[in-house]
């Protein structure tokens, strides 16, 4: 499937979740057969006609200006993470052959970097949400990922399809949810991408979540928040999250976790630095995927 017929996708799912009071649309008349906004409530929102937006919509080949595009989006009521989805839709052409792309590798300077925060929670997360390096820490808190076989160094698969994740994270619907957002908007990005095609393949097969959070065309981009743990070690843990971009990889970033000094989550985290890799990594390996979260 093309790029431009997921563009058009995203549009019509985006038009679906909004109602005509929410949009502005009043004034329309006549029963709705379909949810949310009609396609002409959209194109009168945006200023266009109602055939360039079917346009639009039908995955045509045409070229809309950034200004139609403006105007589409505030109709639509994207916030900034979905307009910049709905712009990279656009902007990274699908046609090409289907070919792997480059391995990414963590230059040493920040594998160092991730060994010299000590007792700090880090990891690097590259394409895909690929984790492609994490200390100490960050095995012994989340699960130990350098364990794992590289095709399922994955924290969006991590996430849906170890049980104990959902027993590890106490808010693990938000974050598991955001995890996918992450993943649909590399796929925005990077179209195409064989390794991507699997990955979704999977765990559409394996995740009703999944499957219902990825027909939404749901994106995210949040990249500092919050998450609670509770730790079959260490007991219930508050975390600040860090998400920072490395400029020498567009497509790789440094998370890291902290926690507010002096509180009972510093001092978890002390516990769980206390213990040797083996005991704690060993307590959150992964268990098979499961067949059927819902």
């Amino acid at each position: 499937m093309g790029q431009s017929a997921e563009f058009g996708k995203f549009l019509k799912v985006m038009r679906a979740r909004l109602s005509p009071e929410d949009a502005g649309a009043l004034g329309s008349t006549g029963s709705r057969r379909v949810p949310g906004l009609r396609r002409e409530e959209v194109a009168r929102l945006s200023g266009v006609s109602t055939d360039y937006y079917t346009r639009l919509e039908q995955g045509r080949n045409i070229h809309p200006s950034k200004a139609v595009l403006d105007s589409v989006a505030r109709a639509l009521r994207l916030d900034a993470g979905e307009q910049a989805h709905m712009m990279d839709l656009l902007a990274h052409c699908a046609n090409s052959a289907a070919g792997p792309g480059p391995v990414q590798k963590v230059r040493p300077a920040i594998r160092q970097l991730l060994d010299a925060v000590g007792d700090v929670p880090a990891m690097v997360l590259g394409r895909r949400t690929d984790v492609l390096a994490a200390n100490r820490m960050a095995n012994l808190l989340f699960t130990d990922f350098t364990s794992l076989p590289s095709a399922e160094r994955n924290l969006t698969r991590w996430l849906l399809l170890d049980t104990r994740a959902g027993t590890l994270f106490r808010d693990w619907k938000t974050v598991a949810a955001e995890a996918v957002g992450s993943l649909r908007m590399d796929v925005g990005r990077h179209p195409n991408d064989p390794q991507t095609n699997q990955l979704v393949g999977e765990l559409a097969v394996h995740s009703e979540h999944f499957r219902q959070w990825w027909a939404g065309h749901r994106v995210a981009t949040r990249s500092a928040g919050t998450i609670r743990l509770h730790h079959p070690l260490v007991g219930d843990l508050e975390l600040n999250f860090e998400t920072l971009g490395l400029p020498d990889d567009a497509d790789q970033h440094l998370r890291v976790y902290s926690a507010k000094a002096g509180s009972p989550s510093s001092d978890a985290l002390t516990l769980l630095s206390s213990f040797g890799e083996a005991g704690p990594a060993e307590v959150l390996q992964p268990e098979p995927a499961r067949r059927d979260d819902s």
